[in-house]
């Protein structure tokens, strides 16, 4: 056995996997809170403001505390709020309305593999083997979870609007990873969020409009499994689990990992989402949906357990003790 698996970048790269895994269950849980509301009669644009105006809110004290991030990487927060906020969520409710959800979420979560083109072919870096193989694996899953056949739409706006989504998603992981490797000097990961929830707020009130919400809805009650559950408890969810815990624990993960692994165990969100809709909602899992849910646990494992290959230089996917030791000067 290689003693160096048990070393400081072993520990880290679990740290990494331990922190996406709770990133992909945070952000998984944001679909069966909201949806009451929206069955409740919230556009669902304006559950997409409150839940990032409401975070943005949470997080402002720590946007005053790091605003000299706004002198020093104005680029990385303008770029955070506009792919890794805004972008994704207004790209992915705009191609809702035109093609069915479950092409829309695979079309999505075809963001790990763009982020292996990204880093491959733009970067010059290279990849594993095994995270290009757990890519593969988790796409396939994801197709079975979503189950991609039963509604199947070639509406071309909508799938433009839902590679839109994948693509800001790619900038999510390219951005998350910023500094990753400047130790002290790296953007402090909390900053980063906190102003991209506030450049996502201000671009999300010009396309929710906000002023026209049905603000009574929120006063009420909304159903779920049949039982009335306070309307601002779900909200409290989205905006402090779904949102501000997703994102710091995502950002993290990335910073700890690379951006493809982090993006291949991030798949995991859709079948953590079919599950809990499952439970909560009474959404029932088919065969299909509980095999691909299997193989996207089995290629996100492929995809985090992949090593730098030997004889070169460290692939982007293979984390290790570098990153670790970076991860350790920004976490102060």
């Amino acid at each position: 056995m290689r003693t160096s698996e048990s070393g400081p970048g072993s520990h880290g790269k679990g740290v990494g996997l331990g922190l996406a895994l709770g990133s992909a269950l945070a952000f998984g849980g944001s679909g069966v809170a909201a949806k009451p509301l929206i069955e409740a009669g919230l556009d669902p644009l304006h559950v997409v403001w409150l839940r990032v105006a409401g975070a943005a809110l949470v997080m402002l004290p720590l946007a005053v505390r790091h605003r000299g991030l706004l002198r020093r990487r104005p680029g990385l927060l303008a770029g955070f709020g506009l792919l890794a906020v805004a972008g994704v969520q207004a790209c992915y409710f705009a191609a809702l309305s035109r093609i069915p959800v479950g092409v829309a979420l695979l079309v999505e979560y075809l963001a790990p593999a763009l982020v292996l083109g990204w880093v491959r072919f733009v970067q010059r870096r290279p990849v594993t083997r095994a995270a290009a193989l757990g890519v593969v694996l988790a796409a396939g899953g994801l197709a079975c979870v979503v189950e991609v056949w039963s509604g199947l739409s070639f509406d071309a706006l909508g799938l433009l609007l839902a590679l839109g989504a994948a693509c800001c998603q790619v900038g999510y992981f390219v951005l998350s990873d910023q500094g990753s490797d400047a130790g002290e000097e790296a953007p402090d990961p909390l900053g980063v969020i906190a102003y991209g929830l506030l450049v996502g707020t201000a671009v999300l009130t010009v396309l929710a409009r906000p002023w026209t919400m049905d603000w009574s809805v929120l006063s009420g009650t909304a159903r779920m499994q049949g039982g009335a559950v306070p309307a601002l408890a779900l909200l409290a969810w989205i905006v402090l689990v779904a949102t501000v815990a997703a994102y710091i624990t995502g950002v993290l993960s990335v910073r700890r990992l690379s951006p493809p692994v982090a993006g291949v165990v991030a798949c995991l969100e859709a079948v953590i989402a079919t599950v809990l809709a499952w439970v909560l909602l009474g959404e029932h899992l088919s065969l299909p949906q509980l095999a691909g849910g299997v193989i996207v646990l089995v290629g996100a494992f492929i995809a985090q357990s992949s090593t730098p290959a030997r004889g070169s230089a460290e692939p982007v996917a293979g984390g290790g003790a570098e990153r670790e030791l970076s991860v350790r000067g920004t976490a102060a």
